[in-house]
């Protein structure tokens, strides 16, 4: 990358610091720089990818989260576009960028997903990392403790067949958000370093889990 590809991400890094501060702690500035950092890296490994566009598209993919925002999916990538359009960066760059961040997350699954790029794969995937094994098990917690919802309750079942609106709307257990998302990820992986990372990290939750209802039911 040249010099002033390195100045917009810096400028991008104090960007999404200042918009996020004091966001929920599952979702903040250390949730996007754990992103940023692994996708990074996947786009060394990977190959094949441009670079500068895997990061801008790692710090910028949670710059408004839908689901702190009344459910809507168009204030990220919007705030997003505007940041990059200040910055110079040219319409080309900013569209892939765009389109990226809005297929990103897991409930755009439940719709037609006709976008597709390497750096998509890299970033989504790094953003999916982020959600499963020890951190996103600490993540679960943090955002179902914010909701105030319950940590487990075995009268609630998951709903494995909900629709994205029951998805965006749900208050159902934080244990039940596992199976509805969390241990789908492994299967949902596009790179060859996500696929064998989330392999571990699929195993640590599944671990996690067998103790949880252990412990639960009194299990010595």
């Amino acid at each position: 990358m040249d010099e002033q590809q390195n100045q917009i991400i810096d400028r991008t890094k104090q960007f999404v610091r200042s918009e996020l501060a004091n966001t929920e702690g599952g979702h903040d500035w250390w949730h996007v720089y754990r992103v940023w950092k692994t996708a990074s890296s996947m786009a060394v490994s990977e190959g094949g990818v441009d670079k500068f566009i895997v990061q801008i598209a790692a710090l910028l993919h949670d710059i408004a989260d839908s689901k702190f925002h009344g459910g809507d999916e168009n204030i990220g990538p919007k705030k997003a576009v505007d940041f990059l359009r200040k910055n110079n960066v040219d319409i080309e760059t900013i569209n892939h960028i765009e389109s990226i961040i809005r297929n990103m997350s897991f409930k755009n699954t439940f719709d037609k997903i006709t976008f597709t790029s390497n750096e998509l794969d890299i970033v989504r995937d790094a953003d999916r990392l982020d959600a499963i094994g020890a951190i996103g098990i600490a993540r679960t917690f943090n955002y179902g403790g914010h909701k105030g919802s319950e940590i487990y309750n075995p009268n609630i079942k998951p709903n494995l067949n909900m629709t994205k609106t029951e998805y965006k709307s749900s208050n159902a257990p934080t244990i039940n958000h596992f199976y509805e998302k969390l241990l789908l990820l492994k299967d949902m992986m596009k790179t060859k370093t996500g696929k064998n990372i989330a392999e571990k990290r699929h195993a640590f939750m599944e671990l996690y889990l067998e103790q949880f209802y252990n412990e639960w039911e009194g299990i010595l």
